[in-house]
C-alpha cells in the first residue's frame, strides 16, 4: 500500500492513546498503551515495516466516505460500490466500566446494502518495529505476544496465519455483522472473548452516550459551532486522564516539509501548548479539564526542582523530565522524510516565554474556575521571582530553534505578561509578593520591547533584537492587552506581516508562515508550510481591529471562513499546510485547534457587537 496524504486520516481514542484510521480503512498509527508508548502499528512512517489494522472491501470500484458519528468521536469509514454499501465504526470504549475499559479499540463491519467481501490484514510492528513478536491463532482470534507486550485480536472471522500477522477474507449480506476486538492480554493469556453483536451495540451506545454527555456541556452557542465543538472533541482526546496533561498531538515525525529533516516527537505536554489548550476549554465551559491541569501543573512546580530555578518546558505525561531524543533510523518517515525522531531534544532548552502563558493561565483559572491556594501563589512567586533574576537572558524561543539563543522578542512579551499577570493576581487576592519590584520589571520590559524590538525602518516589531526579520507569533500583542489593537506600531506590523512573502510579508492567501524558515536561521535546513494556529492569530488580531474598523472585522472574518477550507473531510487539522492545500506536520494539532476555538470565540462577540 502506498503512503496516504496526511489529511485522509481520522483519529479515535480514549484519553490514554489513539489511533489513525485513514479513508481507505487501514489503522496506520496506534502507540500503546499510551500515547508516548511504543508503536504496535506505524504504517504512517514506513509503508512496509511500520505495521498496521486494515479493512477494506476487494475491488478497485469503491468510493469511500469517513465522518464522526454526531457529537462524538467513534468514527465511521463508509465504502460504496454497485454491489454493495458497507461501514466500519472504529471507536475505544469510554464511559462505562471494567478493568479493561481503556485497553480495547473495537473496528465493528457490516453491510447496509446489498453484499461486500472484506479483506482483513492486521500486522503489528512492536517497539517501532524494532521487536519481533510470535503469532498464534485460536478459536476466538489470534495472539501477539512479545516480552514487553501481548495483544489480542478477539473475533469470529476465519483467520489465517501471514508473514507479520493474520488476515482474512469474509463476505457479509445486509444487516450482517463482524466485530474485531484488540485488546492487551496477559503474557500467555488466550485473546480473550468476543464480543457478540448485541454486547458490541451496548458499548458502542455507551460511548457514544459518553461523548455526546461531554459536548454538551459546552457554552459556544455561536456561527461555527460544528467546528467548534469538533475542535473540542479533539483536544479532549489529547488528554491523558490519570493525570490531565494535554499532548501536543498524538503523533511522532510527520513531516513539516515532504522530505525534509523538521520532523519532531509532539507526544508530550508543552506547558505552553498547554496553558493555551486550558484557555480555550476554559472559554466554552469546560473547567473539569482546567482543573485537572492545573493539578498536573501544580505537581510539576512541586517536584520539577528542589531549588528555585527554570520551569522545564515539556513533559512526559506522566510527569517525567527525561525526553532524550533518538532517531529510528531503521524506518523510512512518512514519503522518505527522515530521520524519523522520538523524544524531543527541546526538554533542554531555554524558553522563557513559558511563564507568560502559564501565569496567564493561571490568573484565567483563578477568575473563571477556582481560586488558586496560598500553597500555589508561592510557587508562582517563586517563579516570578526567578524571572526577576533571569528576563534578560536570550533563548531558544517559542519555536524551538536550534540555531542558538536569541533576545526573541516574543520570550520578551511574554515575560511582560507574566509580571503583569502576576501584579493582577497578587491584587486581585490581596497575595502578599514584592509589588514595586515586580512592577519595576514589567515596566523595563515593555520599555526594553518598545525600542530593542522594534525596527523603525520596516515599520514593524521583528523576531530579535537586531534582527529584520518577521515572527507571526507578535500578532499575539493585543491579544495578551500589550499593544491597543489601534496602536499605530500595531497596525504598521500587521500590514508588513499580512502581505504575501515575495513582498517582504508572510502571508499567503490567508494563511501564514510563522517566520521565514528559508534564511536557516533556527538552525534547520529546508523550508516548511504555513503554521495553522498564526493564521487564528492573524484573525484574532483583526478582529480586535474590527471593533473600531469594520472592513478589519469583514477581513477577520472572511479569513476565518477561509482556514476552515482548509481543515480535512473531518474538521480536523495538522500542524502546518503546505502549497497545495495538503496537511503537514503532526496530526492532529492542539495549538491549531485551540487557536481556532478562541478565534471563533473572540469574531463571534465582536460581530454579535456589530
Amino acid at each position: 500500500m502506498a503512503y496516504h496524504p496526511i489529511e485522509n486520516y481520522g483519529i479515535i481514542g480514549n484519553m490514554r492513546t489513539t489511533a489513525l484510521v485513514g479513508r481507505h480503512g487501514s489503522i496506520d498509527w496506534l502507540c500503546f498503551p499510551h500515547f508516548d508508548s511504543p508503536s504496535v502499528f506505524a504504517a504512517i512512517l514506513d509503508d512496509k515495516k511500520g505495521g498496521r489494522f486494515s479493512i477494506a472491501p476487494l475491488g478497485n470500484e469503491v468510493t469511500t466516505k469517513q465522518f464522526y458519528w454526531p457529537d462524538t468521536n467513534v468514527l465511521i469509514t463508509r465504502f460504496l460500490s454497485s454491489q454493495g454499501v458497507g461501514e466500519i465504526e472504529d471507536f475505544m470504549p469510554v464511559g462505562g466500566t471494567g478493568p479493561d475499559l481503556f485497553h480495547q479499540l473495537i473496528r465493528r463491519v457490516k453491510v447496509v446494502r446489498g453484499r461486500m467481501t472484506f479483506r482483513l490484514h492486521c500486522d503489528p510492528a512492536f517497539d517501532y518495529a524494532r521487536t519481533t513478536h510470535q503469532t498464534h491463532l485460536n478459536s476466538t482470534g489470534a495472539v501477539f505476544s512479545t516480552p514487553a507486550l501481548t495483544l489480542g485480536l478477539a473475533t469470529t472471522l476465519p483467520l489465517k496465519q501471514a508473514e507479520q500477522g493474520v488476515f482474512a477474507e469474509f463476505t457479509l449480506g445486509r444487516g450482517e455483522h463482524a466485530v474485531c476486538v484488540l485488546r492487551e492480554i496477559e503474557a500467555g493469556g488466550c485473546c480473550g472473548a468476543t464480543l457478540p453483536d448485541d454486547h458490541a451495540q451496548r458499548v458502542f451506545e455507551t460511548t457514544v452516550q459518553f461523548w455526546q454527555d461531554w459536548i454538551s456541556h459546552s457554552r459556544y452557542t455561536g456561527r461555527w459551532r460544528e467546528m467548534v465543538s469538533r475542535s473540542a472533541l479533539a483536544l479532549k482526546l489529547m488528554t491523558f486522564e490519570p493525570t490531565g496533561a494535554i499532548v501536543a498531538s498524538p503523533t511522532c515525525s510527520l513531516p513539516e516539509e515532504i522530505g525534509g529533516v523538521r520532523n519532531w516527537d509532539y507526544r508530550y505536554t508543552w506547558i505552553r501548548d498547554s496553558a493555551f489548550t486550558l484557555y480555550g476549554l476554559i472559554r466554552i465551559g469546560f473547567t473539569r479539564e482546567a482543573t485537572a491541569f492545573m493539578e498536573w501543573l501544580d505537581a510539576r512546580a512541586r517536584n520539577d526542582r528542589p531549588e528555585p530555578g527554570p520551569l522545564q518546558i515539556v513533559y512526559g505525561i506522566d510527569g517525567r523530565t527525561d525526553l532524550s531524543e533518538y532517531t529510528l533510523d531503521h524506518l523510512d518517515g512518512y514519503r522518505g522524510s527522515r530521520p524519523v525522531r522520538i523524544g524531543n531534544g527541546a526538554y533542554a532548552h531555554l524558553q522563557l516565554d513559558i511563564y507568560g502563558e502559564l501565569l496567564d493561565s493561571v490568573y484565567l483559572y483563578n477568575k473563571h474556575v477556582n481560586p488558586i491556594s496560598y500553597h500555589h501563589w508561592l510557587r508562582v512567586r517563586n517563579s516570578l521571582d526567578w524571572l526577576c533574576e533571569n528576563w534578560t537572558r536570550e533563548d531558544e524561543g517559542i519555536w524551538e530553534v536550534r540555531g542558538g539563543r536569541r533576545h526573541f522578542v516574543y520570550s520578551k512579551l511574554m515575560c511582560w505578561v507574566a509580571f503583569d499577570r502576576g501584579l493582577r493576581l497578587a491584587q486581585k487576592r490581596s497575595f502578599p509578593a514584592d509589588h514595586l519590584k515586580w512592577l519595576s520589571m514589567r515596566d523595563r520590559v515593555y520599555e526594553e520591547i518598545m525600542t530593542k524590538g522594534w525596527d523603525e525602518s520596516r515599520g514593524t516589531f521583528v523576531q530579535s533584537y537586531g534582527s529584520d526579520s518577521l515572527d507571526a507569533s507578535n500578532l499575539i500583542m493585543p491579544l495578551v492587552h500589550f499593544l491597543s489593537p489601534s496602536d499605530p506600531r500595531m497596525r504598521r506590523m500587521l500590514n508588513a506581516i499580512n502581505r504575501p512573502p515575495d513582498e517582504g510579508g508572510l502571508v499567503s492567501d490567508g494563511l501564514v508562515h510563522r517566520y521565514d524558515a528559508a534564511t536557516g536561521a533556527d538552525g534547520l535546513d529546508g523550508t516548511e508550510g504555513t503554521f495553522n494556529m498564526c493564521s487564528f492569530w492573524l484573525v484574532e488580531a483583526l478582529t480586535r481591529m474590527g471593533r473600531t474598523d469594520r472592513p478589519k472585522l469583514d477581513e477577520a472574518q472572511l479569513l476565518f471562513e477561509r482556514m476552515l477550507g482548509y481543515a480535512n473531510h473531518l474538521g480536523l487539522y495538522a500542524e502546518e499546510t503546505g502549497t497545495n492545500g495538503e496537511a503537514l506536520g503532526n496530526f492532529p494539532q492542539a495549538f491549531t485547534h485551540l487557536a481556532l476555538i478562541s478565534a471563533a470565540f473572540n469574531l463571534d462577540r465582536a460581530l454579535d457587537e456589530g
